[in-house]
C-alpha cells in the first residue's frame, strides 16, 4: 500500500530512528524547557493492533497513566475511529479527543469543533457505504466501517490476493463519487470527504486552541499509521514525532519505539519529568 495521500516527505526510515527510550535524556531536555502538549494515536499506539476495531481495549495502566499525564499537560488522542468510538473506549474525562482523523474533536471543558463544510459528504458516505456492503460482501475477510465522517474497508483479514480485489472494488466505486478520496493505513483503506483537512491540520487547530502555537508550545506525536505522517510533517519544525514501528519505511518522525508497551514506558519518563 502507498501513503496516506501526499507522498512522505522525509529521508529517515524507521528501521534508523534512534529510539526514544535510549535517547530519553535529550527528550527530556527539550520537554522541560517548554509548554508540552502529547499528541497520541490510539490503535497500535495504545493498543496493540486486533483483528477487529472493537477489541482494541485500553490496558487499565495505560488508562492510569494517560489520567496522570493529562494532569500535568494537554493529552489528545487523535484516531482515525469516531470520536464517540475513542471516547468510550478509553473512558476519561480530563483528556481531548479528536475522532475521524480530526474531523470531530471535542475537549474536557466542552470545546467542539466539526471541520467546516464535513456534514455536507454524510449523504455521499451513506451511499457509498451501502454500495461497498454490497459488493464486498463475497470477499472472504472483508470489513466495511462506517464512521462518522469516513469509512474504512479493512483488508487485515483478506488474502493477499484479495487486497488488490478490494481495492480496486473500491476504486471502481470511488470514480462516481469524486469528492472522496481514498487514503492508506496499515491494512486499511480510508474514504474521507476530499477537504484540506488531516491529523496535522487537527494538531494545527489544537495548538491555536489551547495557546501552545508560540515559540514555548512543544507538540508530542506518538503514532504508528501511514495517516500520522501527515502530523509528524507539520510538526517537523516546532516539535517532534515518535513513530511506533517494527518495519522498515519512510517516515518525517524524529524517533521511533517498538510497541504499545514502549509507549507506556515512555509515557511514565514524561511524567517524572514534569514533576506533576
Amino acid at each position: 500500500m502507498q501513503s496516506s495521500g501526499d507522498h512522505i516527505s522525509a529521508a529517515r526510515n524507521t528501521s534508523a530512528l534512534p529510539s526514544a527510550l535510549e535517547h530519553a535524556d535529550d527528550i527530556r531536555k527539550r520537554v522541560q524547557q517548554k509548554r508540552l502538549a502529547v499528541f497520541l494515536d490510539y490503535d497500535g499506539t495504545l493498543t496493540p493492533i486486533v483483528e477487529r476495531p472493537e477489541l482494541a481495549f485500553l490496558s487499565a495502566p495505560m488508562r492510569r497513566t494517560l489520567m496522570e499525564l493529562a494532569s500535568c499537560c494537554p493529552v489528545i488522542i487523535i484516531s482515525g475511529r469516531d470520536r464517540t468510538d475513542v471516547q468510550q473506549l478509553v473512558q476519561l474525562d480530563n483528556i481531548f479527543y479528536a475522532g475521524s482523523h480530526g474531523f470531530d474533536i471535542v475537549g474536557p471543558h466542552g470545546q467542539q469543533m466539526t471541520c467546516e463544510r464535513a456534514d455536507e459528504f454524510l449523504p455521499t458516505l451513506a451511499r457509498v457505504e451501502q454500495e461497498l456492503l454490497q459488493r464486498l460482501a463475497y470477499v472472504e475477510g472483508a470489513f466495511v466501517e462506517r464512521k462518522k465522517f469516513s469509512i474504512a474497508v479493512h483488508v487485515r483479514g483478506v488474502t493477499r490476493d484479495d487486497e488488490g480485489k478490494v481495492e480496486a472494488l473500491v476504486d471502481h466505486i470511488l470514480v462516481r463519487y469524486p469528492d472522496l478520496r481514498k487514503s492508506y493505513g496499515k491494512k486499511v483503506f480510508e474514504l474521507q470527504p476530499r477537504l484540506d483537512w488531516h491529523k496535522g491540520k487537527a494538531v494545527l487547530w489544537f495548538l491555536q486552541a489551547l495557546q501552545l502555537d508560540e515559540a514555548e508550545g512543544l507538540p508530542l506525536y506518538i503514532g504508528d499509521d501511514l495517516t500520522d505522517e501527515d502530523a509528524f510533517r507539520t510538526i517537523a519544525d516546532r516539535g517532534f514525532g515518535i513513530v511506533v514501528e517494527t518495519g522498515t519505511r519512510p517516515t518525517a518522525a524524529n524517533y521511533a519505539l517498538k510497541h504499545p508497551e514502549e509507549v507506556h514506558s515512555f509515557l511514565r519518563h514524561l511524567i517524572s519529568w514534569l514533576h506533576c
